[in-house]
């Protein structure tokens, strides 16, 4: 899907990374983790602040990037990149039928914004469904050709280095 609305494979990746959650990155950082040319990477980062939706902060000699908040498209970018990454109907489809989900987590590439190709949850409960986890797990990847890997912890240990995306 938002491939086919974003043309550059460097604007979806950097895309990804800043609005799948609060990341920030330089451009070395940036073309060496995509595997891209820096000036590539260059063009997108000025495209995207150009329009707003990624802010530039000089720390020294190095500009930081990261997505603008206050930008008007900047929910509205977020929830396409979710959509994108398949986790919106993930967590509602955990949520509403594992039973008592306490709270979820995304660690791993993905907590960093890189699209891998394998999304790692832990989930936080009592008594929850593994049937359905096993499930859900399949159909997920049969929609978004993502693996899934699940932890599931019946207290949280409160040093989970991830975003929470379900729970408080």
């Amino acid at each position: 899907m938002l491939d086919s609305l974003v043309t550059s494979k460097t604007r979806i990746k950097l895309l990804l990374k800043f609005f799948s959650h609060s990341n920030s990155g330089y451009l070395r950082s940036l073309a060496k983790e995509f595997e891209e040319s820096t000036n590539s990477v260059r063009v997108e980062l000025n495209r995207l602040t150009e329009a707003g939706l990624l802010l530039a902060e000089d720390e020294g000699k190095t500009k930081v990037y990261k997505a603008n908040h206050q930008h008007p498209f900047f929910s509205e970018i977020k929830g396409m990149v979710s959509k994108f990454l398949g986790l919106d109907d993930l967590m509602e489809r955990i949520v509403k039928r594992m039973g008592d989900v306490q709270r979820a987590y995304i660690v791993g590439d993905y907590a960093m914004g890189i699209d891998s190709g394998t999304v790692e949850l832990i989930l936080v409960g009592k008594n929850l469904d593994e049937k359905y986890l096993e499930f859900i797990k399949d159909k997920t990847y049969e929609k978004v050709r993502r693996k899934v890997k699940v932890e599931i912890m019946e207290e949280d240990p409160g040093n989970l280095n991830g975003i929470l995306i379900y729970g408080a």
